[in-house]
């Protein structure tokens, strides 16, 4: 590495917010990275169309013949660190301060900031959430309230996870060799440019989740970069470890090929529900036999979520590593404590489920989720982990399993929900806040793109409500008009003019009755600064 490397013109009065992460040895490493993998990164991702185009002619996704081998030898990813061993709870949330403070003091095993789902990429985002972990991992984090308390961490914090945006997005403040650069490349760089020696000094290795992979091919171009950073430190290869996220359709028929490519740096296998039920209407969207209904019936009692959990289980015990399950999204009712004990109820009950059906850890939004969860995993699962239950003594999945269409309603509540949701969760996405509480759940990306996609699906093909009235253009406006309404006299007109609500509506015109967009960040990433 040199010295005189001088820190190129980032677009827009940006650089100033954050010169101590944008150092000149921090921006030479991330244009390393990408002239060894930008290139490799848009072919990976043009690579996906002829994939879409097969699905759109009727062809179902399957396991892959040409890597059988992988899947039937018996081979295993590296060993697991002592400080991964237990993962039975893992909270997940946006890179913000007070944020990390909070889940990192949680009493949860890991902690995750998701600058994929829980951030909206704003450039103040994206460098302050960096500057945040850097001091977490100095342990010299806090934070002042308004009343001038001060936060910071407790002994034994929570292990701490960074999940990077996904392959498909931009970022489009930092230019490298005249364009933007990857978003994944450019989260994860400065996160390990930056702490790799922190925490390996202190016993730790700098830990990732990676969303949205839709390949094997995909894995193994993180492994790549893995590689690559390990050496350009100087570091042993095998320091980095990740769990992959599977929450796309063609993920789900490669978990045992994506965790052979990254075997030497596996953390094992984790999901997300609405990311898949999103990614199952994205890629089928022009298959009118897989209108999906809405998606509060959408539960683990349906086969195809059933078959897909036992799956991932049984891969990831096979190859000697964690699976976790999903993410409880509930947040405490501190007015209602009827209804908060109901909540918590349906929490334990889907933690007993999950624990029982052999995952070794679980996924919660809110600090308020930890306790009870871990009392569910405490009670179930004594020992650190249940990767030792052998996936020979259970049942086979097949494909048609995983794409058994599910069936079920769709009422006016329904389709009024997944109207308020995408309408308040883009909103205050536009305002830079992409971990949003919205009827006593902690809403994240993937909410909103589940409902505004079911919403694209309803239009599209007709779909008719409970009661047979058909989902037309004409009543998804109307009842648009009417919730657009029912907000602004909830809030007031001051306020509601102060706003981004009628950006919103105009956003969530265009993603449910237009073209179908892949991403909503990449339809609105122009919007935000």
């Amino acid at each position: 590495m040199t010295a005189t490397i001088t820190v190129p013109h980032i677009p827009g009065p940006f650089y100033e917010s954050g010169p101590e992460i944008l150092t000149p040895e921090a921006v030479e490493f991330l244009h390393a990275l990408d002239a060894r993998f930008g290139a490799a990164r848009l072919g990976l991702l043009e690579a996906r169309r002829p994939r879409q185009r097969a699905f759109d002619r009727g062809e179902f996704p399957s396991f892959l013949a040409e890597t059988e081998q992988v899947r039937n030898d018996a081979w295993t990813v590296a060993a697991i660190p002592s400080e991964l061993l237990d993962r039975r709870v893992e909270l997940a949330g946006p890179p913000e301060r007070r944020t990390v403070i909070n889940a990192l003091n949680s009493g949860a095993a890991v902690f995750v900031a998701d600058f994929e789902n829980a951030n909206a990429p704003t450039w103040n985002n994206c460098i302050d959430g960096q500057r945040n972990l850097l001091d977490a991992n100095r342990r010299s984090i806090n934070w002042s309230s308004s009343d001038g308390r001060m936060y910071g961490l407790r002994p034994n914090p929570a292990v701490l996870f960074v999940c990077p945006r996904g392959w498909h997005m931009a970022e489009k403040h930092f230019l490298a060799a005249g364009a933007p650069i990857s978003a994944s490349l450019f989260d994860f760089g400065l996160y390990f440019f930056h702490n790799y020696r922190t925490l390996l000094d202190r016993g730790s290795a700098p830990y990732f989740y990676l969303p949205k992979l839709e390949s094997h091919h995909e894995a193994r171009l993180w492994n790549d970069v893995f590689v690559f950073a390990q050496q350009y430190v100087g570091i042993p290869p095998g320091t980095i470890r990740a769990t992959v996220l599977i929450e796309t359709v063609p993920a789900a028929f490669e978990m045992d090929e994506i965790l052979y490519e990254l075997r030497d740096h596996s953390a094992g296998l984790a999901w997300n529900r609405w990311d898949y039920l999103f990614s199952f209407i994205k890629k089928f969207r022009n298959r009118p036999e897989c209108v999906l209904p809405q998606h509060c019936d959408l539960t683990m009692e349906q086969p195809f979520l059933r078959s897909l959990a036992e799956l991932l289980i049984q891969t990831c015990h096979r190859r000697g590593i964690h699976a976790i399950g999903g993410m409880a999204t509930q947040i405490p009712i501190r007015n209602d404590a009827s209804a908060n004990e109901e909540a918590m109820q349906r929490v334990r009950h889907e933690k007993v489920r999950e624990v029982m059906a052999g995952y070794d850890g679980a996924r919660v939004a809110h600090p308020g989720l930890v306790a009870g969860v871990r009392a569910v995993f405490d009670e179930y699962m004594p020992q650190d982990h249940q990767i030792s239950m052998r996936p020979e003594l259970q049942s086979q999945v097949t494909a048609n399993q995983l794409l058994e269409i599910p069936r079920g309603w769709i009422t006016e509540s329904g389709l009024r929900r997944n109207l308020e949701v995408s309408l308040r969760y883009a909103e205050s996405w536009l305002r830079g806040n992409g971990h949003v509480p919205i009827f006593n759940l902690m809403e994240d990306l993937a909410s909103a793109e589940i409902c505004r996609a079911q919403l694209w699906q309803w239009i599209r093909y007709h779909a008719r409500l409970d009661d047979g009235r058909m989902i037309t253009p004409e009543l998804h406006e109307r009842v648009l008009a009417e919730t657009l309404e029912e907000i602004c006299a909830s809030m007031g007109v001051h306020a509601y003019a102060a706003s981004n609500f009628e950006r919103a509506c105009e956003l969530v015109m265009e993603l449910s009755t237009g073209e179908f967009h892949e991403f909503l960040t990449s339809a609105a990433y122009g919007d935000l600064a």
